[in-house]
């Protein structure tokens, strides 16, 4: 594929990322509106209550009285009574002692947050998005959480759209912005006016892995970062959106294997952390989410339904193939598992 064509490749996919978060952005509002009516008889179990034992925490998705709200389910038993707390989310992660909860705040001009509170509903930090609201990430502790959102009016508008990735401690302050840090490919400096990151995921609070979208070449790469050096380190092409596995190994991500109407077709796919070996997952519908792990052998995640707006559920696939992707939650969205393993 020559340069231009990925330059376009990459313009299109950063239109439908764009279209696609803004609709589901004003779909939301839409449908909180409806539920806002409702929120005094919301059955929700109040702030906080999403921690506690080994459960997946999410983003509930079904049109009503508690869309919107966080939300979770016992790992063992993910088609189960689902506990609802009063905390609302567009996009979300959590520990079993914090959340990270990122939100459009409606109004005629809507604002963006981004708030990490603790088990008791507490807030214990806030500030303000650039943009929409995209991916947000605990590390392993906790102590360190990776907010990535989409702006306008930043220095990579030719391509439609740009994204502001930072890394902060739990009380807020912030360990900068990925842009401002340094890259290197082959030990060669990468010049910041060529790359754009989002899609954080850890490995502690020291190393971490994440995307970067190369302008001039229309490519994506896995980067490996240092928090302590401030440097990232380029390793693998066309992977987007990383999440390292519960033992370490292995990271899941996104990868283009084709195009759809919209923009690119991406489908799962295991990057192997010893060899660099890649495996594409048997997925034969296009994902656009941030994968999360169930556990060493399960990858969650969102898939919308195709027929009702706003809605969506969370999906499993087995990493070695050997069975076809399930729904594990249905009317879910922003899936965290905690408490195994921590």
């Amino acid at each position: 594929m020559s340069g231009r064509a990925r330059m376009v490749l990459v313009a299109g996919a950063s239109a439908a990322v764009l279209a696609a978060t803004i609709a589901f952005g004003v779909t939301a509002w839409a449908d909180r509106r409806e539920a806002d009516s409702n929120l005094g008889t919301a059955d929700t179990a109040g702030l906080g209550t999403w921690a506690g034992g080994d459960r997946i925490v999410f983003r509930t998705t079904e049109s009503g009285r508690a869309y919107g709200h966080v939300a979770s389910v016992p790992i063992d038993a993910p088609d189960g009574a689902r506990l609802t707390s009063g905390d609302v989310c567009d996009r979300l992660d959590a520990t079993v002692a914090r959340l990270s909860c990122l939100r459009i705040v409606r109004g005629v001009v809507p604002s963006y947050t981004a708030t990490v509170s603790d088990a008791a509903g507490e807030t214990a930090a806030e500030w303000p998005l650039p943009g929409i609201p995209s991916r947000t990430r605990f590390s392993p502790s906790g102590e360190l959480v990776a907010e990535t959102s989409f702006v306008s009016g930043h220095s990579y508008a030719a391509v439609g759209f740009s994204t502001a990735t930072v890394i902060s401690r739990v009380d807020g302050t912030s360990l900068g912005n990925l842009e401002e840090w340094s890259l290197t490919r082959d030990g060669a400096a990468v010049a910041a006016a060529d790359r754009n990151f989002w899609g954080v995921t850890f490995v502690d609070d020291r190393t971490f892995y994440a995307t970067v979208g190369m302008t001039l070449t229309g490519t994506t790469w896995l980067v490996r970062g240092d928090i302590d050096a401030r440097s990232m380190t380029m390793l693998a092409e066309n992977v987007e959106c990383p999440s390292v596995s519960p033992d370490g190994r292995s990271i899941a991500f996104k990868r283009v294997t084709g195009d759809d109407p919209a923009g690119p077709h991406w489908t799962p796919a295991i990057y192997d952390v010893a060899t660099g070996a890649v495996r594409v997952l048997p997925e034969e519908r296009g994902i656009d989410d941030q994968i999360e792990w169930l556990d060493d052998d399960t990858i969650l995640y969102g898939m919308p339904r195709a027929q009702t707006r706003g809605d969506s559920d969370v999906w499993a696939l087995e990493v070695d193939g050997s069975s076809d992707p399930r729904i594990l939650i249905e009317h879910a969205w922003s899936p965290a598992v905690v408490g195994r393993d921590e």
